[in-house]
């Protein structure tokens, strides 16, 4: 007697599902395509009408007379004729609405209103752009490049506005066309069509559906949903039973056919899954336990490198600021700042070999080996030289780490400063520009015993800058394999030399974040920026920072610590709060400032107070007072605040003097 042979039966037919869902599929497609294609016919002949209009109307208005017009305000005769002329157009071709203005930053003049009603725009009246596409535009208007056709649905209906530069003999743009056309009667057939053809191929694919539902649901859906119940139940088998036992288990579906064979497929699925799941439960619990132990070191590590600023509020002549984005969960970069005594002040930046956890783990012993050896009180030359020995000593694994070393003594400015084959540092004098120190590198620390290291000396003046990073920087890479580069990094920095040093390091990163873009990070950046700020006991003292509500404590508390060291009355400082708060706020809030410098000084029982910043020109003094005679609720919104700030001051003057708000109030006590 011969074997059975384990002939498949086809299970072809058994794919009627198939065949409606890929019916269904071919039917929105046609529906979408037909659409599409009668909507873009209707479309291209509406905007083309739209366009030869605009130009129709472009021709009729001489160039040179719309700043003539906007300058002088006045209509004359040819004027009056050329807006007949575009009312004439107007009117013969349907045309919703149609003007002449002409484009500035913040918005447009109005030159020519066809519109004859009382609500029309006169001549030289002005108007922001609209949200959306105009205000999306603005650039295209101010720059002549071409403007895409604009469709808005807004309170007059479907409009399309075609928009139509006016050039004079030069091919300067003087003004420009807008006219728009309505769509409504176009969106009426486009919805027409759409549900004709819709509800043509939704019933043919409807018929289809039932008559293959009707002759599949016994041979295909029963047997699928019991394999599907079952597997569903796949978790709950495995709680109730062990081993073999929970396995998938269906009388009747181990067939010949392809639903046996994705039935037997299942089941030694199954059994591979529980097997996995076993071997599974154990990485993951080794890998929750690694990652935990990640999370503390990078935790350990962030809060060893200083994090908290300003980092010395009491010391108003410097100004310092610095971070670090590791690569990995914990890095090899840090950089170090602390006082050595009361008028030296120590910096480092440094990067060490690898990354991960062993270059953390040897960046901890560098930087503190660093520190304790600076604060003896050797030059940077001696603790290099003193630090290096130190790391050689059972250094198996052979790593080193780069360092850049400065002690800046703060009353003169002089800086001392020594280079273990770092990169090198940036300085920017106080009205130059920032610019590389190529300084003479020493051997890495830890890479040879007994090397030897040579110092230089910079003059740091008020107002200069200076910038330390690592290798991270300049080694960023993007998707094109490109290096940021130093002469990238000098661009950036240069494009923000007015910044304060919290600002700096921001504006860097975000200039090396939109280079790589998606790249990855292959290495730590880490960055630190100083400045030395003017400081005189007779003089001035100043705070420089981002304009931040979050930072007005910070203002008002500098402030107050400055008067209150030449002994001004608490009455007398919490009125100056009040005007800190109210002054500071108005900045921070409506200005568009990146930068706010608040300077104070007391003069002879006068105290004055200054604001300056780098946002939209405004007089405060010229804000009408309100009327305190009316109620709260009768009030105009706003000015409330600075009339009391004018009424609490004894003078309240305003300047604007390079691209700077200047606003200073003094006060007798």
């Amino acid at each position: 007697m011969e074997p059975k042979k384990n002939v498949r039966i086809s299970l072809g037919f058994k794919t009627a599902m198939g065949i409606v869902f890929i019916a269904a599929i071919l039917s929105a497609v046609a529906i979408i395509f037909g659409y599409q294609t009668y909507k873009k016919a209707l479309e291209d002949q509406l905007i083309q009408t739209a366009f030869n209009l605009a130009r129709t109307m472009a021709a009729e208005v001489h160039p040179d007379s719309i700043d003539r017009y906007l300058k002088s305000g006045k209509e004359d005769d040819a004027y009056l004729e050329t807006r007949k002329h575009l009312i004439n157009i107007q009117e013969s071709n349907n045309i919703v609405y149609a003007v002449v203005t002409k484009p500035t930053d913040e918005g447009f003049y109005y030159i020519y209103d066809t519109d004859q009603s009382d609500e029309a725009f006169a001549l030289g009246d002005f108007q922001e752009f609209y949200p959306g596409d105009f205000l999306d535009n603005k650039q295209n208007f101010l720059s002549g490049n071409i403007i895409e056709p604009i469709i808005t649905n807004y309170e007059f209906g479907w409009l399309i506005s075609a928009l139509v530069p006016i050039k004079d003999e030069g091919g300067i743009i003087r003004g420009y066309v807008n006219v728009d056309l309505s769509m409504t009667e176009i969106k009426a057939m486009e919805r027409n069509f759409l549900i004709r053809l819709a509800g043509i191929l939704i019933s043919l694919t409807l018929l289809l559906a039932v008559l293959l539902l009707a002759a599949t649901r016994k041979i295909l859906v029963t047997p699928i949903n019991r394999l599907a119940s079952a597997t569903g139940d796949f978790v709950r088998r495995r709680e109730r039973e062990e081993g073999v036992n929970g396995i998938l288990d269906l009388p009747g579906l181990d067939t010949r056919d392809e639903l046996g064979h994705l039935y037997r497929s299942i089941r030694q699925m199954e059994s591979d899954i529980y097997t996995y799941i076993d071997d599974l439960t154990a990485i993951t619990a080794e890998k929750e336990r690694i990652g935990a132990e990640l999370d503390v070191a990078k935790d350990i590590q962030a809060s060893m490198l200083p994090c908290i600023f300003p980092a010395f509020p009491e010391r108003t002549e410097l100004d310092i600021y610095a971070t670090m984005t590791p690569a990995k969960e914990v890095g090899g970069d840090f950089y170090d700042f602390f006082l050595v005594d009361e008028d030296h002040l120590a910096m480092v930046m440094a990067d060490v070999s690898g990354k991960g956890v062993p270059a953390a783990l040897f960046m901890v012993i560098a930087k503190t080996l660093l520190k304790n050896v600076t604060q003896t009180g050797l030059s940077p030359k001696d603790v290099l030289e003193k630090v290096n020995n130190q790391l050689c000593v059972n250094n198996e694994a052979e790593m080193f780490v780069t360092v850049w070393l400065g002690i800046l003594e703060i009353s003169t400015g002089k800086l001392i400063c020594a280079n273990a084959g770092h990169e090198y540092p940036v300085l920017k004098k106080a009205k130059g520009d920032y610019e590389l120190i190529k300084d003479k590198h020493g051997f890495v620390l830890a890479g040879m015993e007994d090397s030897h290291y040579k110092e230089y000396e910079l003059q740091i003046e008020s107002g200069d800058m200076l910038f330390l990073y690592t290798d991270g920087v300049a080694e960023a890479t993007n998707a094109l394999n490109e290096l940021y580069g130093t002469d990238r990094m000098l661009d950036a920095l240069n494009r923000n030399k007015d910044v304060s040093c919290e600002f700096l390091l921001h504006r860097m990163k975000e200039d090396i974040d939109a280079f790589v873009g998606e790249a990855p990070q292959f290495d730590d950046i880490t960055m630190l920026s100083l400045e030395l700020m003017p400081k005189n006991d007779t003089g001035f003292k100043k705070l420089k920072l981002s304009p931040s509500l979050e930072s007005i404590e910070l203002v008002s508390g500098f402030v107050e610590q400055e008067l209150e060291s030449v002994g001004i009355p608490m009455k007398v400082i919490a009125q100056m709060n009040v005007a800190v708060d109210e002054i500071f706020s108005n900045i921070v809030q409506y200005s568009g400032a990146s930068e706010i410098t608040v300077w104070v000084t007391v003069e002879e029982r006068r105290i004055i107070l200054r604001f300056t910043d780098n946002g939209y020109p405004y007089d405060p003094t010229k804000k009408p007072d309100p009327d305190t005679n009316l109620s709260a609720e009768e009030r105009d919104i706003g000015g409330l605040g600075i009339f009391i700030v004018k009424k609490s001051m004894d003078t309240l003057e305003y300047e604007y003097q390079d691209g700077l708000n200047i606003l200073t109030l003094t006060k007798q006590w």
